[in-house]
């Protein structure tokens, strides 16, 4: 489902724009361990990791699981712009 048709009320457009202007290339390495019920996930854990960003913004149940691995924070959509109001 598009996000714009998921949340009519947000402007998505200026949340997309917001990431593009914010974003950088990060060079993550692999996590030590697993971490997620699914591995393909740790890749988000480990690029906010190299990044030192507290904040991961995804809908994916795995990675909403492991909220809280070193200090990383992950939020769904929602709940970010909910907290960005």
């Amino acid at each position: 489902m598009r996000l714009t048709q998921k949340y009519r009320t947000i402007d998505i457009l200026s949340v997309i724009d917001l990431v593009g202007v914010r974003s950088r290339i990060i060079q993550a390495r692999a996590l030590a361990k697993p971490v997620c019920d699914d591995p393909s996930d740790d890749i988000f854990l480990a690029c906010a990791l190299a990044a030192k960003t507290p904040v991961i913004i995804s809908g994916d149940r795995h990675l909403l699981k492991a909220s809280g691995f070193a200090g990383i924070q992950v939020l769904r959509p929602k709940a970010f712009v909910d907290a960005c109001l």
